[in-house]
């Protein structure tokens, strides 16, 4: 089962705003923001992590075995 898809908005989505956050830490100097780098990596790499949990995603289905 591929795990890792997720929708094409949901990846643009957290590629943009893993982008803005670091874009903030560098102009502001806050470190917090650094932590925009989750989001762009999740973007990036086509992976959710959430979405194995909440099953909200776009998760094959599973056909049959249960």
């Amino acid at each position: 089962m591929n795990y890792n898809k997720i929708r094409s908005f949901c990846r643009v989505f957290r590629i943009i705003i893993g982008l803005a956050l670091v874009a903030a830490g560098v102009i502001t100097g806050i470190f917090w923001f650094y932590l925009g780098v989750l989001p762009l990596i999740a973007g990036l790499f086509n992976f959710c992590p959430l979405c194995i949990f909440s099953k909200k995603c776009d998760l094959p289905q599973n056909s049959g075995s249960k």
